[in-house]
């Protein structure tokens, strides 16, 4: 079942139905590559071209952002349930047995995160850490290729991340990319994620906010993605109609 929202395609799946896809994936070493739009990521598609193909030629695209979920309700073909790139995570890995190369980040924050995961996943080997500021991409690819990781996490940004997937899918093999934006910042500890109480009430966004003021530019699209959808919704039934 998938669930299209402004033109972009999510799959509906759980968390852990997401992370059983991944596995299967990684199984078959063909560099597949798994995308978590939210819903300013959806908005930045009807712009970006590049971005919105990266996305649509993804192997598996997650919805990260209660916005998309609401979205697909709004528009009639429900997804189950908000799958946030930082829970697939931590739930791929607490399943994962196998390579990890971290790719993103500031100087020093992918080491961090790396460390995080040492001490909370022990089945899980890091084999390589870069981070997101490299000038040479050949030199990144080449340092990724030989560590021979079953999963790479790409943490550039959006849309630096999904494009970056799509362009070199072709020149690695590995088992899995997952493009994972901030992720790295929680899982490091350089950023707190909201309290549990703020993400079961769809606020984790504002709580985000509030940590982190110069967001204000990326979130003043979220009032526009809402009146999209809505005009999306009045189209579907004058159709119907």
């Amino acid at each position: 079942m998938t669930a299209e929202v402004l033109g972009v395609r999510f799959d509906g799946l759980t968390i852990d139905g997401a992370v059983d896809r991944a596995l299967a994936l990684m199984e078959r070493r063909g560099s597949a590559y798994v995308c978590t739009p939210n819903p300013e990521i959806v908005w930045q598609c009807r712009k970006d071209a590049a971005l919105r193909a990266a996305i649509a030629h993804a192997d598996m695209t997650l919805a990260d952002g209660i916005g998309v979920v609401w979205a697909s309700r709004v528009l009639g073909t429900p997804l189950p349930e908000r799958a946030a790139g930082y829970d697939f995570l931590l739930a791929l890995l607490a399943r994962f047995r196998g390579r990890v190369f971290i790719l993103g980040g500031k100087p020093g924050v992918a080491e961090d995160a790396a460390a995080a995961i040492g001490r909370r996943f022990p089945a899980v080997t890091v084999c390589g850490c870069l981070h997101g500021y490299f000038d040479d991409g050949d030199a990144a690819l080449e340092a990724i290729a030989a560590a021979a990781p079953d999963l790479l996490l790409v943490c550039l940004g959006s849309p630096r991340q999904e494009i970056w997937m799509q362009a070199n899918r072709d020149r690695l093999q590995v088992g899995l990319m997952a493009g994972l934006g901030g992720c790295l910042d929680v899982l490091s500890g350089r950023t707190r994620r909201a309290p549990e109480r703020w993400i079961r009430a769809g606020l984790e966004w504002l709580y985000r906010l509030l940590q982190q003021p110069g967001r204000i530019v990326r979130q003043a699209r979220l009032p526009l993605f809402v009146l999209a959808v809505l005009a999306e919704r009045a189209k579907q039934k004058r159709r119907d109609s």
